[in-house]
Order: structure tokens, then C-alpha cells, then sequence
């Protein structure tokens, strides 16, 4: 008879594609950790947001800024990623997940994965790369203060779907001549490629073809006003996606994390986070945060009036 060898498989760290970890378990630990400070080597989390609609607002100068509203639709953590890689670092994140679903259309593989973070069913689930001091405790429900007015932010979505459309919508092309010499090709896209050498159209040719629904990222979005009672964030200009689509909304690369790395490496402490920003809630903002916040908080405006006459 064959005899079955318990532990048969070992499964290598470099082989396991994620790791969860609940961090901040016992309430032992959790009094004896000291609250975590936000650096700029810091990378946080972003959220899971969705988009309302866009309206205006007016600053303290009396101009009108167009903005897109995002609403914080119960975003909760429910898990903490490490994977080692090959080269010997590892890989940390944090997973999100966002506005409540009915268990009867969630899957039984994903209902056993909520339940063991101890949130409800979610629609959308969705990993932040972070670093290894940005961990956030899994069941932990994020809100709008997680960002500071005046910061600015990256916002990833999916593009309104354009369906099938030609040279001139999709690429701006000129077209051929209105009025003389072209007969009924006035939205043509013209000559697409050479003569029998090289005898075909290179790739990468811009043609007509489908248009719009597509993952895009709007970067250096200013965050105007957040509201703690309703969740709301205010972005300044428009966002990629449809009313009440869901978007990734995270600290903006170029204005917030790679400049704060910068000033703080030349030593330019004043400017290290944008004007008027003094600090950043770390590892993340969430509901307990907002209980001691106003519930409206605005960005002042930093910049002349433009009703002012220059002299």
C-alpha cells in the first residue's frame, strides 16, 4: 500500500504570490506601538472612490473652479500584502476594497476572503503598492480625511467608450479640403502608407479604430475640499470615466512623493510638502480621524486675485 507523506508540499516564500498579515491584532500591542510618523521615503495607500458628478466651487477670491466630487464608499482594508522577490527585497501593499455587495451575487471564494478580514462583501477589490512603514490594519474603514486640502493626488479610471470612430475625432487630424478638389472624403484620413517599398502600413499607424475605454491616470490633481460627514473629496478639473464609476485615487507621484524626496535630500525642509500642507495622516486616514475634524475643510487660495489690477 502507498503511504500518503503529510506536508508533501512545501511551498517556497519566493513561490507564494501573496501574503496577507493583520497587523495591530491585540490591543496590548496596539497601546505599546507608537504612533507612526510620515516621512518622505513614505509611500501611503491610496482609496477606492467613486465618482459623483463634477459641480463648482468658489474660493476665498471669488473665482470659480470647476471640480469632480468622489465619494469614499465604505473603502475598508482587507489585507496586508509582502511577497518576497528574487533579488531579495520584497514587495509590500495594501489591499482595499469598496461599496457594500449582496453575498448571494459574491462568490464563495471571495465570501471566505471578506469574512477573514471581517468586512462585508465588496464590488471592487484592489491593491496600493506602499512601503514597509504604511501598512494598514486589516478591517480598518479609510475616509475622506486621508487627504489633506491643498495636496494633490493621481486618479486612475476607465475612459468613457467612444465606440468606433474616425481620424479626425480620435486623433485630430485635419482632414482634406471643404470645398474644392475633394469629392465626398472630406473626413478622409488620407495616404496611410508608402508605395511597394516597404509595401505596408507600420505599425502603431494612426487610423480610425476604437476609441475611449481605456485605464487612464490624470496626474497632479489639486484636492480643494474634503467633507468627513459625507466623504466626499473635491478634485480640481475633470476625470477619465462615467457618473459613480470607481477610481484609484493615491498621493500624486511627481508633485507630492518624488518632490518631497527631493527637497528633503537638499535640504529645502519648507518645501518638502505643498503650501500649506503640514502633514499627512499616516499610515492612513480613517473614520476615528474624521470624528475630531470639522466637517468641511478647504484649501485657501495661495495664488493673486485675479480681480485685482496689476499696477
Amino acid at each position: 500500500m502507498f503511504k500518503v507523506r503529510k506536508n508533501l508540499i512545501n511551498l517556497s516564500p519566493f513561490r507564494r504570490l501573496h501574503t496577507s498579515v493583520k497587523l495591530c491584532a491585540s490591543p496590548e500591542a496596539s497601546t505599546s506601538v507608537t504612533p507612526a510618523k510620515w516621512t518622505p521615503l513614505s509611500v501611503r495607500t491610496g482609496v477606492i472612490a467613486r465618482k459623483r458628478g463634477m459641480a463648482a466651487l468658489w474660493n476665498d477670491q471669488g473665482v470659480r473652479i470647476p471640480v469632480t466630487v468622489l465619494q469614499l464608499d465604505n473603502c475598508q482594508v482587507t489585507g496586508n500584502i509582502r511577497t518576497p522577490r528574487g533579488n531579495g527585497t520584497e514587495y509590500h501593499a495594501v489591499q482595499l476594497a469598496a461599496s457594500d455587495k449582496t453575498p448571494k451575487t459574491t462568490t464563495v471564494q471571495m465570501k471566505g476572503h471578506f469574512r477573514k478580514a471581517g468586512v462585508s462583501p465588496k464590488h471592487i477589490v484592489r491593491e496600493f503598492p506602499v512601503t514597509p512603514d504604511a501598512h494598514v490594519p486589516v478591517g480598518t474603514t479609510l475616509s475622506a480625511i486621508h487627504f489633506v486640502p491643498g495636496q494633490f493626488v493621481d486618479v486612475t479610471a476607465t475612459s468613457i467608450g467612444k465606440g468606433f470612430q474616425g481620424g479626425m475625432k480620435r486623433w485630430g487630424f485635419k482632414g482634406l479640403r471643404a470645398s474644392h478638389g475633394v469629392s465626398k472624403a472630406h473626413r478622409s484620413s488620407g495616404s496611410t502608407g508608402q508605395h511597394q517599398d516597404p509595401g505596408r502600413i507600420f505599425p502603431g499607424k494612426k487610423m480610425a479604430g476604437r476609441m475611449g475605454g481605456t485605464r487612464i491616470t490624470v496626474q497632479n490633481l489639486a484636492v480643494l475640499r474634503i467633507d468627513t460627514a459625507l466623504n466626499l473629496v473635491y478634485l480640481g478639473g475633470s476625470l477619465p470615466g462615467v457618473d459613480d464609476a470607481h477610481v484609484l485615487v493615491r498621493d500624486a507621484k511627481k508633485k507630492m512623493i518624488f518632490r518631497s524626496q527631493h527637497n528633503q535630500m537638499k535640504g529645502l525642509y519648507e518645501k518638502v510638502l505643498p503650501t500649506g500642507v503640514d502633514d499627512l495622516p499616516f499610515p492612513a486616514g480613517t473614520v476615528q480621524m474624521a470624528r475630531n475634524m470639522p466637517s468641511i475643510v478647504e484649501a485657501p487660495s495661495y495664488r493673486r486675485s485675479p480681480f485685482i489690477p496689476r499696477e
